[in-house]
């Protein structure tokens, strides 16, 4: 049997549990807002790791949106909205995929788990620091 994994880092490898790490910066893993030469930052894509509960919704739509984003369920009941479309994702494994140009939120509809990824890894979109205060995982 392997001993289980352990948060280490080096110039190249990371080894941490997502569920931990996300905590530590509102979900995301893996982006340009990582420190320059974490092996977690990138300018090609972002994942994240959202625990959201039951009722939680992000603040404000995305607008104007430069990136792809995939959105997959792990746990849970998730709503996404998107211009004139309500997916709801329920199964374990249904996911959602929308490109540049859509517009975009979303609604925990039971407590939930999902994994984005986002490309390319772009600042913005990040909700204010008084609606990050009303909404922390937005």
């Amino acid at each position: 049997m392997h001993a289980p994994a352990r948060p280490s880092s080096s110039p190249t490898v990371y080894v941490g549990n997502a569920g931990k790490d996300a905590a530590l910066d509102r979900g995301w893993l893996l982006g340009h807002f990582k420190d320059v030469g974490d092996p977690r930052h990138s300018e090609a894509v972002e994942i994240k790791w959202g625990v959201h509960p039951r009722a939680d919704a992000r603040s404000q739509w995305v607008r104007g949106e430069e990136r792809t984003a995939l959105l997959v369920l792990i746990s849970g009941r998730f709503r996404v909205e998107l211009p004139g479309r309500s997916v709801l994702l329920e199964e374990q494994g249904d996911y959602v995929v929308w490109g540049r140009g859509v517009d975009h939120s979303w609604f925990a509809e039971e407590e939930s788990v999902v994994l984005t990824v986002r490309w390319p890894s772009v600042p913005g979109y990040a909700a204010t620091e008084k609606d990050q205060a009303a909404h922390p995982r937005t």
